[in-house]
């Protein structure tokens, strides 16, 4: 068989698929539109599997606020570094660990002591490690404001 007869047969092949799909189309649409999701369908879900992630390797992971290495005896300041707001309070807890110190959700937990001003002055005491991670509770002296004189505690990151 020669390269001609080859190209030959496989138009005679093609006109013959075409047929059969454009009589499949007239006679039973639903099948025929069917089908043809279904192809596009896996399709996509091959391209979608073939993309994959990119090569995270060099991506930088997600940084959030350092926390300083505070020494105790030292004054500092209340700072939220999880708000732009600057009237946002930082929220001080009588426990360290204690879940209240995550949850503000109650209204008499955003008042008083308990929730102080940023740029209030805190001078530190100790130290509490806590979900695995060390010195990440302080215990401050508040040295301003109606709570002067007290000791709390605080996230590490809450205090600058």
């Amino acid at each position: 068989m020669s390269n001609e007869e080859k190209v030959a047969a496989a138009k005679q092949a093609l006109g013959k698929a075409v047929d059969a799909l454009l009589e499949l189309k007239r006679e039973k649409p639903k099948v025929f539109y069917g089908g043809f999701a279904g192809i596009v369908l896996v399709l996509l879900i091959m391209i979608m599997m073939m993309s994959g992630g990119g090569d995270t390797s060099t991506s930088s992971p997600a940084t959030g606020p350092a926390v300083k290495n505070l020494e105790i005896g030292k004054r500092y300041v209340l700072k939220n570094p999880n708000s732009y707001d600057p009237t946002a309070g930082v929220r001080l807890v009588i426990t360290p660990g204690s879940m209240p110190a995550y949850d503000d959700t109650e209204k008499a937990d955003r008042s008083g002591c308990n929730n102080l001003p940023q740029g209030t002055a805190v001078t530190v005491k100790g130290f509490y490690d806590a979900y695995g991670k060390k010195n990440s509770f302080v215990n401050v002296q508040i040295e301003d404001g109606e709570c002067k004189g007290r000791s709390m505690w605080t996230l590490a990151i809450n205090v600058q």
